[in-house]
């Protein structure tokens, strides 16, 4: 451990191997942090705090703050960090609430300056989100998804694989998975195709996303009709029933189709 004689570390914190802890950063008891990551000056590091190992912590964020939430009354929870993920200048994590317990950010994912994730977010893997993005509580957001900067994301929404978000949008239904969302209100503009071709999906596999969406955005079916037809005519496939499961099991309804189509 490399701490600095400056920096405030509890004595009962668990810190890991090979792990760097710049001057004024304060690390509380109830911590938690792996091996080889590095906590940079004015950092806070609260109580109910896991980070993985491979991880770095810019100036001015803050883990594990006290959820703002009304109904927190105190209960032990946490905020949890996967391995090799960068947390950048002045984000706030916020931990758990009695819902669910604990506040989760993946592996290998990035999240940039000022942004917030609030209580009880379950980030998956290898997800980025931009500078100034505020994802309120209880939001969901699965692998490789990009959230880019200054978007805001409605509590309980849920962002699936492999979305691209445009920045500055305003996310109050759910996204569902390979898309690429945009606009203002935000519309379906058509399949992260770039994404997916960098991810290794074949070109057999991107034309089947996309002739899905044509059916559930471009034939003039309501969500049922669509969905039934997407049942019918594509065979069982990775692709397809990740789309089918994702909107028959949204809450808040799917992001809707361009006005252009």
């Amino acid at each position: 451990m490399n701490i600095s004689p400056l920096a405030v570390v509890h004595p009962e914190a668990k810190i890991g191997r090979n792990t760097q802890i710049d001057a004024f950063a304060v690390i509380e008891k109830d911590v938690i942090i792996g091996d080889n990551c590095h906590i940079f000056s004015h950092t806070t590091i609260l109580d109910g705090t896991r980070i993985g190992n491979n991880c770095t912590i810019f100036p001015g964020a803050v883990i594990a703050g006290i959820p703002q939430d009304l109904k927190f009354k105190g209960e032990i929870t946490t905020a949890e960090i996967g391995d090799n993920t960068t947390i950048r200048e002045c984000v706030t994590v916020n931990r758990g609430t009695a819902s669910k317990g604990k506040t989760i950010v993946g592996r290998n994912c990035l999240i940039m300056a000022y942004s917030h994730i609030a209580h009880d977010c379950v980030l998956k893997d290898n997800i980025i989100i931009g500078n100034a993005s505020q994802i309120a509580g209880e939001v969901e957001i699965d692998d490789f998804a990009i959230v880019s900067g200054g978007s805001l994301v409605h509590q309980f929404t849920r962002i699936s694989k492999h979305v691209m978000v445009q920045g500055g949008s305003r996310i109050g239904k759910d996204i569902p998975p390979y898309t690429l969302i945009g606009r203002d209100p935000i519309v379906y503009c058509g399949i992260n195709i770039v994404g997916l071709r960098r991810r290794g999906f074949t070109n057999q596999q991107v034309f089947l996303i996309q002739d899905i969406y044509r059916t559930l955005y471009t034939r003039g079916l309501n969500n049922t009709e669509a969905l039934k037809a997407i049942e019918t005519e594509y065979e069982p496939s990775m692709e397809r029933d990740l789309i089918l499961n994702f909107i028959k099991s949204s809450e808040r309804g799917i992001v809707r189709g361009s006005i252009d189509e």
